[in-house]
């Protein structure tokens, strides 16, 4: 049982790298190496038990196109997209008004 809404969206996408891989998936498909790239800092194991727990959420589907796999958002995870635009405007402001560098 959750006692706040918040509660709940956390327990699903929280954590640093379950939102930055949802986010980068927000773009479109990517094969696995091609976002396993954009994730920088890691590590395989945690990364593919993020992508495993995003899975199992509902919130990204892989998809075997021999030879590669490519994983993408499904309609739950696409669901996400105006609160992971929030998330991304308002980091971007934060860093403007904070001196913080984002690397592109």
């Amino acid at each position: 049982m959750y006692h706040c809404p918040v509660e709940l969206a956390l327990d699903v996408i929280g954590g640093k790298w379950r939102a930055v891989i949802l986010a980068h998936l927000k773009e479109g498909p990517h094969h696995y190496g091609e976002l396993r790239r954009k994730v920088i800092g890691i590590s395989e194991k945690m990364f593919v038990q993020r992508l495993r727990e995003l899975q199992d959420a509902g919130l990204v589907a892989r998809v075997e196109r021999l030879p590669h796999v490519e994983y993408s958002l499904t309609e739950e995870g696409r669901s996400l997209g105006p609160a992971l635009q929030a998330l991304y405007d308002w980091g971007v402001l934060r860093a403007a008004r904070t001196g913080v560098i984002i690397a592109s």
